[in-house]
């Protein structure tokens, strides 16, 4: 008589599934910890965003000074790129959200005034952007900026390059005085309304 027979052993087969169950958890514990620590690791450090590129605007020639034009990036950004001056390097130009902090309406750039104008409550922003009359002075907000870079004689804006691979940005020719901004009185009427 063997011993596993006697009862004083475990039977081969068992010691082998025994084994295997061992060995199958101890895969499982090394594996489940492995995916927690990756996890872990991504959360205390984060890969960056996908970096930044550059955008397309316009030749630079066909920017007058004085000028500005309305640009909407492909996530639906506005920005007013204005130009100040002849030179035709990056310091001419810059590239502010068109879209007032207070409010969210439409800003337009006034070069007879050198100032950025918002008309839903007289919102003035200096050429770089930064409040200095109505509702967003008061609140201290001022327009982001976007950077902007000339090489060869073309304008560009640096976007996400998740945003470059959305597509092309875009000249919008008229943005519209109104704003999607919350202020009442500059919604729609609807027909036969009174003011």
């Amino acid at each position: 008589m063997s011993e596993w027979e006697t009862g004083r052993t475990e039977p081969p087969r068992r010691r082998l599934m025994s084994g295997l169950s061992k060995l199958a958890m101890a895969v499982g514990l090394v594996g489940g910890y492995g995916v927690f620590a990756g996890l872990l690791g991504r959360f205390l450090y984060p890969s960056s965003s996908g970096g930044r590129g550059w955008m397309l605007i316009a030749p630079v020639n066909e920017i007058r000074d004085g000028a500005a034009l309305n640009f909407e990036t492909p996530s639906g950004a506005m920005v007013v790129i204005a130009r100040n001056g002849r030179w035709g390097d990056v310091g001419d130009f810059i590239a502010l959200s068109s879209i007032c902090p207070h409010l969210g309406c439409q800003v337009h750039w006034e070069p007879h005034n050198n100032r950025f104008f918002c008309p839903c409550h007289n919102g003035v922003f200096t050429p770089q952007g930064v409040a200095v009359e109505g509702p967003p002075a008061k609140e201290g907000q001022s327009l982001p900026r976007f950077p902007l870079k000339v090489e060869r004689g073309l304008l560009y804006i640096e976007v996400s390059n998740e945003e470059l691979a959305l597509g092309k940005g875009r000249i919008v020719s008229d943005p519209g005085s109104r704003g999607p901004g919350h202020d009442p009185c500059l919604q729609p009427r609807k027909r036969g309304e009174k003011a």
